[in-house]
């Protein structure tokens, strides 16, 4: 399995979402990634990161309150995030960033 380094390195951007299962704000998100990843399939890559279980990434990238989005591109961060963020908002990011 790649390392988390070895994803955000990658020339399609991806979607970082960091979260917890107990966090309220992260459980809506979840669809909202989900319509992303379908609508926007072969353009970017979602992922899930737990911070609880990730702790190293979470304090890498400074995430302080979640969710936090990153986009990452060949290991660059292009857009973050923190909170509820709408799909079209997203959707929006990941195509000035994907061109």
């Amino acid at each position: 399995m790649a390392s988390f380094g070895d994803l955000i390195k990658s020339e399609t951007p991806v979607l970082v979402d960091f979260y917890a299962d107990w966090c309220g704000p992260c459980k809506m998100m979840a669809p909202y990634l989900e319509e992303v990843a379908q609508k926007m399939k072969g353009k970017v890559k979602v992922i899930k990161v737990d911070v609880d279980r990730n702790q190293q990434a979470s304090m890498k990238y400074q995430v302080q309150s979640i969710p936090t989005l990153i986009l990452f591109q060949n290991g660059q961060i292009k857009w973050r995030q923190a909170g509820v963020v709408d799909p079209n908002t997203i959707m929006n990011q990941i195509n000035q960033v994907a061109k």
